[in-house]
């Protein structure tokens, strides 16, 4: 078994082939974080990373003694207080308005494999032996609240799953501030903090800085895990790059408000927590309940940032998303929005479908405004039923003649949002978050339902599943428009109102796993504007997710490059659409758009009858090279080669589990003009082995493995000079999608 305990020192030990980490029960019973890590030998005794000295200025927790302060000791899941001032994991409002805690160590269990959590997204494992998981109970004994810290160390991957429930043993109630979901304390501050943000259209844009001593910290308190932080951030030696060297990744799967902090001391050391959002939360602990904190997912790489997106890709691929669709080969779909937005018949919508059947298209989805007197984005979300005016036949009808055309359907849906203008609003006007007194801000004529309430989430239930049950769909595009304002909810006292966001996210989950229950077969795609709630919670629900509203080439390379370091390409939602492009307004070639929204889940978001004889043939070519390769870009490893944010170049590939097929995507921004010869190393190769090289069906060269990643793929394009008459010249968003295929050696 993985996880070894020492009774005699007091130390735990959790190790599989390549990681190591080690914590301690302090002598005041506390635990003590002692070690993570690159794998380590099994000694008897770690004891000697414990260091205690006097320092002035500090509080010392025994009489007469000037050594034992946990302020200058590294902790597991530390409190404010007694004699640590730093950002605590944890915090309890107790009756007398004291906020001091002393969570000591009672026991312990170790067993194979790993529990699920209640209500919660969480990895999971097929199989006992995939990993071990340890339970440390501490106990408040003034409180009579216990604290279960679990960990469990998966067996193959460089991670570890860990999260906190607090189990309330006495007769009073406490109020939860604070319940991180993870805290690790790190001996120095030799760090590069990465975090990935940006804004609705600019997702997850890699941002570096050097930790410094104070707090860096990302966060949302939208309600949702928003656009502008993503809650996943790594930490990495200055040294370390894709390739090589030390990097940590920190990654919470969770939808709702969260915080991911580093807070470095005056002593270098760095204390990472990552969890629920302590800002505006609280929880009613009552006699006899339990609280339990969202997962968070801790990564460990020597072989720098890609080597830690592979560990994350994996498990999250395979021991997160889950069900029918978690390895079956997805659809190539067409979405109508970017087509007609809300101006379509039934007539319309079957001829565009008519045409995406011709062109190799699979899956058919109709977008918003198919429901009850939608027709602009003022009325009808909460009304869950087809438009008769619109489509004669119904859902159901419209479903069963798309398929007649040899197409899946697929339908969009807005559950969490509801209009003024709607039957729901006017028959429950109560049912959205809004504090009594106050002005309601809206989003876009929308409002958020309160998914705290269980007869909401019933009401919407009844609706969706009531559609899905009696038509013929295959997938569902799950929208959410707007976050939470004015947040109260009537279902709950004043004393619950902290918990509101919380609940929130937990009813959501509720409305997931019902409908996944209900309909297994059916591909949930989640989607939020775009990218608004693109996290690691959702993926456990839907394996997919709209990756941004930005479908623009230039800039979604941008956004697939950073979602890449911690989210598979396979939950990446890409689609080639208009040009000009709407959110930008920029022209970009065909070819382009779809070299770069190959590399996630691939389809369109245009009306193909609008496109030229030769576009349409590109878009045939498309799909029969995304058909044919989907499975390898999918599932095999995916390997970040040139970054947009350090130049005009972005490079990645990915490379089959037995080495012997790659795909490269090249793309140069702006075009240049007589530059120098051009190389680029490719990695993940077997170097015995032979490749021949293929673009667009056509053979360019054999290569060895040892060729292609020591001295590099040529990559000298027309800019290289002057270009030759005949010769096609390079533009601007110029693109190259390459096939690697090892050959016999003979």
């Amino acid at each position: 078994m993985g996880i070894l305990f020492n009774e005699k020192t007091g130390e735990f030990h959790l190790y599989n082939n390549t990681i190591s980490y080690m914590m301690k029960i302090l002598r005041n019973g506390q635990m003590g974080q002692l070690y993570f890590g690159k794998k380590v030998a099994l000694r008897e005794d770690y004891g000697y990373l414990i260091e205690n000295r006097y320092r002035p200025v500090s509080a010392y927790v025994y009489d007469d003694e000037y050594s034992f302060s946990l302020e200058h000791l590294k902790q597991e899941y530390p409190s404010y207080g007694t004699t640590d001032f730093r950002m605590p994991a944890l915090e309890i409002t107790q009756q007398n308005g004291s906020r001091i805690t002393d969570f000591k160590y009672v026991s312990h269990k170790i067993y194979k494999g790993k529990p699920k959590l209640k209500g919660l997204p969480a990895t999971y494992v097929e199989s006992e032996d995939e990993a071990d998981t340890l339970e440390i109970t501490l106990r408040d004994g003034l409180l009579k609240v216990d604290l279960i810290l679990l960990y469990t160390i998966f067996q193959n991957e460089n991670a570890i799953a860990r999260s906190a429930r607090f189990e309330n043993r006495a007769g009073k109630e406490y109020q939860i501030t604070r319940a991180m979901s993870l805290c690790l304390d790190l001996p120095d501050d030799e760090y590069q903090w990465i975090q990935f943000s940006g804004a609705w259209g600019r997702e997850r844009h890699v941002k570096t800085r050097m930790l410094q001593q104070g707090i860096q910290s990302v966060g949302s308190a939208r309600g949702a895990s928003g656009h502008f932080h993503n809650p996943f951030v790594m930490l990495k030696r200055p040294t370390a790059d894709e390739f090589q060297g030390e990097v940590m990744g920190f990654s919470l799967v969770y939808s709702g408000n969260f915080l991911a902090q580093a807070e470095v001391d005056t002593y270098k050391v760095t204390r990472m927590m990552i969890g629920i959002n302590p800002f505006g939360f609280s929880w009613c602990l009552k006699p006899g309940e339990e609280f339990q904190t969202p997962e968070a997912v801790m990564v460990y790489s020597l072989d720098g940032m890609n080597g830690m997106s592979q560990t994350f890709h994996r498990l999250y691929r395979t021991r997160l998303a889950r069900g029918y669709w978690r390895d079956r080969e997805r659809p190539v779909l067409l979405n109508n929005w970017e087509a007609t937005y809300f101006d379509f018949t039934q007539e319309t919508l079957l001829k565009i479908a008519e045409d995406a059947k011709k062109n190799g298209v699979e899956l058919f989805v109709l977008d918003d405004g198919w429901f009850s007197t939608r027709c602009s984005e003022t009325s009808g979300l909460g009304d869950w039923w087809a438009n008769k005016d619109r489509l004669p036949d119904g859902i159901k009808g419209l479903s069963e003649k798309v398929e007649a055309l040899g197409l899946k359907f697929g339908l969009w849906f807005g559950p969490e949002m509801a209009n003024k203008d709607s039957q729901l609003y006017r028959e429950h006007p109560d049912w959205i978050i809004a504090t009594p007194g106050r002005h309601g801000s809206h989003g876009r004529k929308q409002y958020v339902l309160d998914l705290s309430r269980k007869e909401v989430v019933d009401y919407i239930y009844g609706l969706v599943a009531k559609i899905l049950g009696e038509s013929k769909i295959s997938y569902i595009k799950w929208d959410m428009n707007r976050n939470i304002t004015e947040c109260f909810s009537n279902g709950f006292g004043a004393d619950r109102q902290g918990e509101i966001f919380h609940r929130y996210i937990l009813g959501l989950y509720d409305l997931y796993d019902r409908l996944n229950t209900a309909f297994p077969q059916v591909l949930f795609e989640s989607c939020a504007s775009g990218g608004g709630r693109f996290d690691a919670g959702l993926l456990y629900y839907a394996p997919q997710c709209w990756t941004s509203d930005d479908t623009d080439a230039g800039e979604r390379q941008k956004i697939q490059y950073g979602t890449s370091f911690a989210y598979p390409i396979s939950s990446m939602g890409a689609h080639v659409s208009i040009t000009p492009n709407h959110q930008i307004n920029r022209v970009t070639p065909l070819k382009t758009r779809g070299n770069v929204a190959m590399f996630g889940a691939f389809g369109y978001e245009l009306d193909l009858a609008r496109l030229t004889d030769e576009e349409r043939e590109t878009v045939r070519e498309q799909i029969r090279f995304v058909k044919e390769y989907r499975k390898l870009i999918h599932t095999g490893t995916f390997y970040r080669l040139l970054s947009p944010f350090e130049g005009n170049f972005t490079a990645w590939m990915v490379v089959s589990e037995d080495r012997k097929q790659a795909i490269v995507g090249y793309y140069k921004m702006l075009n240049d003009v007589n530059r120098e010869f051009r190389r680029l190393r490719l990695r993940g190769l077997d170097e015995g082995l032979v490749y021949e090289i293929e673009e667009e069906q056509v053979k360019i060269g054999t290569f060895y493995g040892s060729e292609l990643m020591n001295i590099g793929m040529v990559t000298t394009d027309m800019s290289a000079g002057e270009v030759p008459a005949g010769e096609e010249p390079c533009c601007d968003f110029w693109s190259r999608v390459v096939v690697l295929k090892a050959k016999n050696c003979g």
